[in-house]
């Protein structure tokens, strides 16, 4: 029928009474929330309220941090807890992708930045890497801006096409989700506009969570909204209605700016 509503999205991430610490630090309180597949969500708040710390836990990038530690509760990623003992994070960290704040090429050629990943998979077969870079810096948007000069350094690029060729890398491993820990902090209005455009045209394949301080980045790319303040989740819905109509007053004094 032609009324019918479109299936609701599956949860790809949940977060289930979720604490988190560094040392004896609380972080994280009590974090409830489901990422559904082929969405964006954003994750927005002032400095310090827990956004960044949740997006490194859902690939496990603060296992790195010496005193973290969670507390109780647990994170699945397609139905499996992420936390278990027996889960292998190499594999984890194939399948969630992480861009950074700060784009981080590696001193190598662009080429062999966006198959990086795939070396360390031990996938050395000319044809399926040539085709890798190809279709990685198409995703990216940036293979017509390269192609003639995939041998230079990927530190030769603009910062902009620096952190599409991050974005690049991220998406050779073919992961499901990609987490991108305010991807445009450092970026002029214009590279700024490309990766938004980018983020959008990502989605249709991948799970996409964003933090960002810049609360009209949220509005334009994201798909739902996360508010979080003081390592608690205070409300999360769809982008518009946290905008325009949010149901708690932290959240609406936030997003209008009347803070602090």
């Amino acid at each position: 029928m032609a009324n019918e509503k479109p299936e609701p999205k599956r949860p790809l991430i949940r977060v289930s009474d979720f604490d988190f610490y560094y040392g004896e630090k609380q972080a994280l309180f009590d974090i409830n929330m489901d990422m559904r597949e082929n969405e964006v969500t954003a994750f927005i708040g002032p400095s310090g309220c827990g956004k960044s710390t949740l997006l490194r836990c859902i690939n496990r990038m603060n296992d790195l941090v010496e005193v973290a530690r969670i507390g109780r509760g647990k994170i699945e990623v397609n139905g499996a807890d992420i936390y278990d003992p027996r889960v292998d994070t190499i594999e984890l960290r194939k399948r969630v992708g992480m861009v950074f704040q700060k784009s981080n090429p590696f001193p190598k050629s662009i080429y062999e930045n966006v198959i990086y990943g795939l070396r360390i998979q031990g996938i050395n077969k000319k044809s399926t890497l040539d085709e890798a870079v190809e279709r990685c810096l198409k995703g990216a948007a940036l293979w017509d801006e390269v192609k003639d000069r995939l041998d230079t350094s990927g530190l030769s690029l603009s910062g902009g096409q620096q952190q599409r060729l991050c974005i690049a890398r991220a998406l050779a491993v073919e992961p499901d989700i990609l987490l991108m820990d305010e991807p445009c902090s450092a970026l002029d209005p214009v590279a700024t506009a490309k990766v938004e455009e980018l983020i959008h045209s990502l989605k249709s394949e991948y799970t996409i969570v964003i933090v960002t301080h810049n609360m009209q980045q949220a509005a334009r790319v994201s798909d739902k909204t996360a508010f979080f303040y003081l390592g608690k989740l205070i409300e999360m819905a769809k982008t518009d209605q946290i905008f325009m109509s949010p149901k708690n007053e932290q959240t609406e004094a936030y997003i209008s700016g009347r803070f602090g």
